[in-house]
């Protein structure tokens, strides 16, 4: 199965290693076809703590590292590095 990988905004940095991204997402709904903004807060390993507030950031899947974290932060967020990514990493093809 392939990893999921989501792009947010980095709102908190405030403990050691670990940061909290908010996700944002936008669906229609089903009956009333008005889209929708719904948000969700991933907590995520930041290894070398080099991530800021308010950055956009790319997470992806991984095994559980503790209780809340089972994301893993890949890169300050672009479409090109995304892209980039999907194309060399072999465990992200699938």
């Amino acid at each position: 199965m392939t990893k999921k990988i989501l792009k947010g905004i980095v709102t908190s940095a405030k403990n050691d290693k670990t940061i909290v991204v908010e996700v944002t997402r936008k669906f229609k709904h089903p009956f009333y076809e008005k889209v929708i903004k719904r948000s969700k807060k991933y907590h995520a390993h930041d290894e070398k703590n080099k991530f800021k507030e308010g950055q956009k950031v790319s997470i992806i899947e991984c095994k559980p590292i503790s209780k809340k974290k089972t994301w893993q932060v890949l890169e300050k967020w672009s479409k090109f590095k995304l892209n980039y990514l999907l194309l060399t990493i072999p465990a992200l093809k699938g």
